[in-house]
């Protein structure tokens, strides 16, 4: 049997960590990275967002930055859809960053095993 790259598997880690983000609730993509087994690769969330078959479904509206700001430029098509669908999912949104409680984190093992 072939093992996939570990590269590929680190990529369905993300995905996986993405799809897993409950409705109503955001994760930063460094959170993202974390769970998934990589630390400090925020970046790479992004990148595998950015080449996901549109045919897997993530969620990549939940996906926001660590302070709660969307990643797209405001007011932009993208951003403006962000802000749609998550107001959609009931998550409230300030001055175009996600609120505080709609934010999972990684600091509290509680959080992580109970969240949302």
């Amino acid at each position: 049997m072939d093992e996939a790259p570990a590269g590929l598997l680190l990529i369905r880690r993300i995905q996986t960590e993405i799809a897993s983000v409950p409705r109503g609730q955001t994760c930063s993509y460094g959170v993202i990275a974390t769970r998934a087994g990589a630390p400090g690769r925020a970046r790479m969330v992004g990148k595998v967002l950015r080449e996901a078959p549109a045919e897997l479904g993530l969620p990549w509206h939940r996906i926001a930055r660590a302070d709660g700001r969307l990643a797209f430029p405001p007011e932009s098509e993208a951003w403006r859809e962000q802000c749609r669908r998550l107001r959609n999912e009931g998550v409230e949104l300030r001055q175009g960053r996600v609120a505080e409680r709609y934010r999972a984190r990684t600091e509290d093992i509680d959080a992580l095993l109970w969240w949302p």
